[in-house]
């Protein structure tokens, strides 16, 4: 699964943060929450300076997590494995400091990591190659996916992914994805988008993909990578989830800010936990 940040997520979780008052706030959200949807439509396309600095960004990740992968000694970020064996999930922002020079985008890089008793890592490759799967495994999220072309550990991959709460999204993804190994134990995978295009009513006879003018930048680049350790009697995984983004309008960052800048967590760990529940379909806290 390959998880992507939502414009517009949960109403209850930005109410966690701040509790409504007065009965006429909820709306009132509701409605500045589609005006920047309708507003979208200024900044479609991601300005080539944020383009340039996500390749830069990635090229960054990229780098590390080749470091990492060399050597069985640090195959992972670490982390505090006690945790983990008890079935906790870790989930941490990496925050690029990118984002500070960026006008009009946003760069997200969150990690997240999750170990599952008995599982091994030709487990995880198996079920994370089954693509035909995923509208069952990771529903409601993925509509449908499918392999395109395969050559050996390298895949192109199609999905269809929907995102419903105040408003409904839904995107057509495509991914270049690659397998990898450093031997039976230690193994890893690279997704890098290559096309993303928003859908107009999905599923009705009026369907059509917008144009690159008419979408409304809620996600613009994803790049997702896997790392897995088999050892200690199960799997321990590692997400890392990097995307490019619309930033918030100036002068609806106290409102929208807390609200959309929390959706790139919680895609990643739905996905997390999702795996973690296909691996051991024991509940997984």
């Amino acid at each position: 699964m390959y998880c992507f940040p939502e414009p517009a997520r949960s109403m209850v979780a930005c109410m966690k943060r701040r509790p409504i008052s007065n009965s006429r706030t909820l709306p009132i959200l509701c409605g500045l929450l589609l005006l920047l949807a309708a507003s979208g439509r200024v900044v479609a396309q991601p300005p080539p300076a944020a383009v340039s600095a996500f390749n830069s960004y990635i090229a960054g990740v990229e780098s590390r997590l080749a470091q990492q992968h060399r050597s069985t000694d640090a195959f992972l970020a670490p982390v505090a494995a006690d945790r983990l064996r008890r079935s906790e999930l870790i989930v941490e922002q990496i925050t690029p400091s990118a984002n500070t020079n960026l006008p009009g985008a946003a760069i997200y890089d969150w990690r997240g990591t999750a170990f599952v008793p008995g599982a091994t890592a030709a487990d995880f490759e198996r079920l994370m190659k089954d693509f035909g799967a995923y509208p069952q495994r990771f529903a409601p999220q993925v509509l449908q996916a499918r392999v395109l072309a395969q050559q050996g550990d390298h895949m192109q991959v199609v999905m269809r992914v929907r995102q419903q709460h105040v408003i409904t999204v839904v995107m057509d993804t495509a991914y270049d994805v690659t397998f990898a190994r450093l031997d039976a134990q230690h193994e890893y995978s690279i997704s890098r988008s290559t096309r993303i295009a928003e859908i107009d009513a999905a599923g009705t006879a009026k369907e059509r993909t917008l144009s690159p003018s008419q979408e409304h930048g809620f996600l613009w680049r994803l790049n997702t990578y896997w790392s897995y350790e088999q050892r200690d009697g199960g799997l321990y995984m590692q997400i890392e989830s990097v995307s490019l983004t619309r930033s918030i309008p100036t002068g609806l960052g106290w409102l929208i800010g807390p609200f959309v800048e929390s959706v790139p967590r919680e895609s990643l760990e739905f996905t997390l936990r999702a795996t973690c529940n296909a691996l051991d379909r024991r509940s997984y806290k």
